[in-house]
Formats: C-alpha cells, structure tokens, sequence
C-alpha cells in the first residue's frame, strides 16, 4: 500500500516527466523548424501563413508544459492525453508525408524525435495513477 508521500511524490515525478517531453518536442521541433525556414527563404522567402501555423505548434508545446504543472491532476491527466494524442497524430501525417516526398533525412529526424515525445506524453499521461 502507498503512502501519502509516495503517492504526492508520484504525482510530482509525472507531473514534471510530463512538463520536460513538451519541452523537448518542443526543441526538436524548433531545431526542424530553424533548418526548414532558412531552406525555405532562400527559395521562396518568409511566408507569414507557414510562419503563424509553426508559431501555433510551438505555443502547444509550451501551454502544455506549465499546464502541466499547475491544473489540477485530474484536467492535467486528460489534457496530455489528449493534446498528445492531437500532437502525435499531426506529426506523424507530417512523418508519413516527409517520407513519401523524398525529403531530407533532418526532417524525417526531428519528426521521429517529435513523434516518441509526443508518444511518450500520452503513455505517462494513461499510466498516471489517481492519487486520491
């Protein structure tokens, strides 16, 4: 039977496990997106729509990682399982999609990177046990 402290240790030990995959997703996919932006603007320039959608993915990222730490464990639970979800989903279409167009093996990197973080969010998400 778990104690109290074993069970707020636990708690936290999956709260901040949580917090730090954003974090890194998030960094591989700034690293991709820096490689993908200086290739793009030597060909066709800044592009304003691509530059505002990336700056969506990254804010994700970041939302994910302090609301993490500080709603309550039961929306904290739900919401890395579903953004998670949201997140492997539209890396992997990205994965599948770098593949088929023959793209440079660093996007097929930081997408693989961005995909097991992404992986591993819902996975601790779903064993995360109550701890009432």
């Amino acid at each position: 039977m778990k104690t109290n402290n074993e069970t707020v240790r636990n708690l936290q030990d999956v709260r901040i496990i949580l917090a730090v995959l954003w974090a890194a997703g998030m960094l591989s996919s700034l690293n991709g997106d820096t490689y993908r932006l200086s290739a793009m603007t030597k060909f066709l320039g800044a592009n304003p729509d691509l530059l505002s959608i990336l700056s969506i993915i990254l804010v994700g990222h970041v939302l994910m990682s302090s609301l993490t730490l500080t709603l309550k464990p039961r929306a904290s639970r739900w919401a890395n399982r579903i953004a998670g979800i949201i997140y492997a989903m539209i890396i992997a279409y990205f994965w599948v999609y770098f593949l088929v167009s023959r793209l440079p093996v660093y996007e097929i990197v930081w997408s693989t990177g961005q995909l097991i973080c992404a992986l591993q969010v819902v996975w601790f998400a779903w064993k995360w046990t109550n701890p009432q």
